[in-house]
């Protein structure tokens, strides 16, 4: 429980707060399926080769439009930077952004699309999009976000699950993110609400915490879902399971059969999967001097070395459909470092490095990506020691911590069908969190 937030909402924190300038954290607005994706209208700028894609995924997500520029107070400000091909083409940020960022409502949104660097006419150009856009994070208050996503030529079609994402409370706690899509064949799903319908999906780590949240959100969204965790967790794993009409694996990741028994149970039981959640975890954390080699060891093979025998094992046969989706779990530890986590913090590179290395390979087959989550609220954290759990949760632009159900919503884009192009991503889920990039 965040008892400063609670305190910072009442009347005599508000005075307080506004007096010394203590850090303010104010409620999020997360996904409802009863409510409306956004607080109020959208407001779209700029005038690339992405306008009409981007116009028109605003309007398939239901959002409203605002074209006349003066909204009392706007739920998103969308601006096409693709069309910026020169530096003093620049100064058209600040024209459309500076009369109305002051109208932006609570939890409202700033997405900024843009051209890959690489891949436009002034790389300079686009390469600043991501300076801006992480300051206008910092900027943004009452739990505003702002995001960057870069659309290469041929992904103009593919940007609708990324722009739902993004213009909605599920990136409740994502900002100051650059989001890559590239060409893809992207098929609208049947029924935005269950996109995952008819689809398989494993979570591994899926009986507490972050992962019992991903496995309801891929529930919610449809997905028939296989929960698996070790065997000391069978009745917590059961109840997740039952929560979502899923099944549940009793298994030990790092056995030196669990890949096979892995690949035998979805072939078996479901004819494989189109989902596949590396999100099982453990810290054994000592600063390296003290680091013993099964401290060491345990991590590694938890963390890391068990996502690369099953996804080798998935892969061999044939046991991730086409289309195929493999999301993992990385951490702010894994760009950032930290104290005592030597050991936590290799792996969760490692991760990075998967994604690297995977969603080159299995370009067209698969996409693979990644959350980095920062300061979650869940009972792991809430052992951590108050000051460093403060700071935690203190050193971000929204000045609080994410709840698992922020990361498995991030999850839950990387899964979505009409996710195609999002390949090679690296998300972190973290309130723009102060320590890495």
């Amino acid at each position: 429980m965040d008892r400063y937030q609670s305190f910072a909402r009442s009347g005599l924190g508000r005075f307080v707060v506004g007096k010394l300038g203590l850090p303010d954290p104010h409620p999020l607005r997360r996904h409802s399926p009863d409510g409306p994706p956004l607080a109020g209208p959208v407001l779209i700028g700029g005038g690339g080769r992405l306008a009409d894609a981007v116009r028109a995924a605003v309007k398939s997500a239901g959002l409203d439009l605002d074209d006349t520029g003066h909204g009392e107070r706007y739920g998103a400000l969308v601006f096409d930077a693709s069309g910026i091909d020169s530096v003093e083409r620049l100064r058209e940020l600040r024209e459309f952004f500076q009369p109305v960022i002051r109208s932006l409502g609570p939890c409202g949104r700033v997405v900024v699309f843009g051209t890959p660097p690489e891949l436009a006419e002034s790389q300079i150009a686009q390469r600043a999009l991501e300076g801006f856009t992480r300051s206008v994070g910092k900027e943004l208050k009452r739990g505003g976000t702002a995001q960057l996503v870069y659309v290469a030529p041929g992904g103009e079609g593919a940007i609708e699950s990324t722009a739902r994402f993004l213009l909605s409370g599920r990136s409740a706690y994502v900002s100051g993110q650059v989001v890559r899509i590239g060409p893809a064949d992207v098929a609208a799903p049947a029924d935005w609400d269950r996109p995952l319908a008819g689809k398989v999906a494993l979570v591994t780590g899926a009986a507490r915490g972050i992962g019992a949240a991903i496995t309801e959100v891929l529930g919610r969204d449809g997905a028939t879902v296989v929960c698996l965790d070790v065997p000391a967790q069978g009745d917590e794993l059961s109840a997740v399971a039952n929560r979502v009409g899923g099944t549940a694996l009793q298994l030990d990741i790092t056995a030196p059969d669990a890949p096979a028994r892995i690949v035998e149970h979805l072939a078996q039981r479901h004819g494989g999967a189109d989902v596949v959640v590396h999100n099982a975890g453990i810290t054994r954390d000592r600063t390296l001097g003290r680091m013993d080699a099964d401290r060491w060891d345990a991590v590694v093979a938890v963390n890391l070395a068990s996502q690369e025998r099953v996804n080798e094992a998935l892969l061999a046969a044939d046991a991730l459909r086409p289309d195929g989706r493999i999301v993992g779990v990385s951490s702010i530890a894994g760009i950032a470092g930290n104290v005592g986590q030597t050991n936590y913090a290799t792996t969760k590179a490692g991760v990075i490095g998967m994604v690297d290395s995977l969603s080159r390979r299995l370009a067209g087959r698969a996409t693979v990506n990644a959350v980095a989550p920062g300061f979650i609220e869940t009972r792991m954290t809430a052992a951590v020691p108050l000051f460093i759990r403060e700071a935690g949760r203190r050193m971000n632009s929204m000045s609080q911590g994410g709840l698992p159900v922020d990361v498995a919503e991030a999850i839950a884009w990387f899964a979505h069908p009409a996710s195609a192009g999002v390949n090679g991503n690296v998300v972190r889920v973290c309130g723009q969190s102060l320590l890495g990039a």
